[in-house]
């Protein structure tokens, strides 16, 4: 009986035969994060340690291993370097290769880092709060020396302000119900945050109570940020409707400051179906309108600007029987000298900073790295925004424009995840990359304003 000859397998052009694989775990001075020396080595020639001591003093006793210091840099580095909890913060430095580097000798424990970050005080928390100032400042005056950035030399700022909502699961102290869009009636916290829109750093940030409203605070909050501004900045608020509050415009105003801030009120809608519309050259469908208006607890009118669309048959099935027209309405109060459509598309920058709470809080850790004590979990978010904005301002210093739109886990996959090997010899340590990067000239710029060559 004859057999049916097997198919012949097709020699692809494309590869070659390999032999068998060995694997052994005997070489050292290996690291898979290589591009973490870049962050500790530019933390260190900032003087890091040295703000975070001298800022946040926090004493301990003669035989204490660590200190505060020492786990707010285990923290930050941590969290650039992916970490998600503080058994993983251990994970990220259980690298030999970056322990080295950064000249450790040994390292705490998960359960020491939490107990440190548990005797932090309120007032440590503000202490902590103004260091990310005193980066900032510095880091803003290297840049004009080195002519890569013109930040805090501008006249005029825009500054967008958000709060956003962590959802959390158990019992942790100060979370508690309030605003919560995506899970409602659940605990949560409630942080604030400003962004400068020109460079995408945290300007500032306060952690929250769940049961905080949006505005709750929000004067003071603007109050503690122009104090660590320059002086001759003007700033322009931009804000949702969540912070149309009477309080921060006549502030702003008495202090010679801007606002760009959505228009909530009862009875909008009736306010701006009285006003006198014209069509917009070339956007079919829309009008505009401005006019002043006061409140009742204003002392004086206001500019407001609107935009209204006309709704299709698709989005407004009423019409058949209403016999009328619908419109979406969109109203802003503002100080600015820009047409309705002009403010409407400016306040639609905005939704960049949503973007941007999103990247600190899914790919930098923010509010997710939680502990029992509220104080503690404040003190852990404060560390975040330190490494968000690390990141920030190393490709600000960097020169680069691709690095300063990167966001934080493209900046981790292609420049932090590198595979690299310790050398030691002639007095220096050497850590050599592979010589091919995807991105090669991102990764030159990168390691240049870490290690400062």
């Amino acid at each position: 009986m004859k057999t049916k000859p097997s198919p012949t397998r097709e020699k692809s052009a494309a590869r070659k035969p390999t032999g068998k694989v060995y694997m052994s775990a005997t070489t050292s001075g290996l690291t898979s994060q290589a591009g973490l020396i870049p962050v500790v080595k530019y933390l260190q020639r900032i003087g890091f340690e040295k703000i975070v001591s001298q800022a946040v003093p926090h004493p301990r006793g003669d035989n204490a291993d660590y200190q505060l210091t020492d786990v707010i840099l285990l923290t930050l580095v941590g969290m650039i370097g992916g970490a998600t909890s503080i058994a993983k913060l251990c994970g990220v430095w259980s690298d030999s290769v970056l322990r080295d580097i950064a000249g450790w000798i040994k390292l705490p424990v998960d359960t020491t880092i939490g107990r440190l970050f548990k005797e932090v005080t309120d007032r440590q928390i503000s202490q902590l709060e103004s260091v990310n100032h005193r980066l900032r400042g510095q880091i803003w005056r290297r840049a004009h020396r080195a002519g890569v950035s013109k930040l805090g030399l501008n006249p005029v700022e825009w500054i967008d302000i958000d709060s956003t909502v962590d959802a959390v699961c158990g019992t942790q102290e100060g979370a508690a119900k309030g605003y919560n869009p995506k899970k409602q009636g659940a605990r949560a916290y409630h942080p604030q945050l400003a962004f400068l829109a020109g460079s995408k750093e945290i300007l500032q940030a306060w952690f929250r109570t769940g049961s905080a409203y949006t505005s709750n605070g929000i004067v003071d909050f603007v109050k503690q940020l122009l104090a660590h501004l320059p002086n001759r900045m003007r700033i322009i608020v931009r804000a949702d409707s969540g912070y149309f509050v009477g309080a921060l415009l006549d502030w702003l105003d008495a202090q010679g400051h801007g606002y760009l801030i959505k228009v909530k009120l009862r009875n909008l809608v009736g306010l701006l179906s009285q006003q006198h519309w014209t069509a917009i050259a070339g956007q079919a469908d829309w009008e505009h309108c401005s006019f002043d208006y006061r409140c009742r607890d204003w002392p004086a009118p206001r500019r407001f600007v609107a935009v209204r669309q006309r709704l299709s048959q698709e989005a407004s099935p009423q019409l058949d029987w209403l016999a009328t027209t619908q419109y979406a309405y969109f109203c802003y109060v503002t100080t600015e000298a820009l047409t309705p459509w002009q403010t409407h598309n400016k306040y639609g920058e905005r939704a960049t900073c949503e973007t941007w709470i999103e990247e600190a809080k899914g790919q930098m850790g923010m509010g997710k790295i939680r502990t029992a004590s509220f104080v503690a979990n404040a003190a852990l978010f404060h560390c975040a925004v330190l490494a968000y904005n690390t990141l920030r301002w190393m490709a600000i210093m960097s020169g680069s424009p691709t690095l300063r739109q990167w966001e934080p886990e493209t900046v981790r996959t292609y420049l932090v995840r590198v595979a690299g090997k310790l050398l030691t010899g002639n007095r220096q340590l050497t850590v050599k990359t592979p010589d091919k990067h995807l991105y090669p000239q991102v990764w030159e710029d990168w390691v240049a304003v870490g290690l400062g060559s």
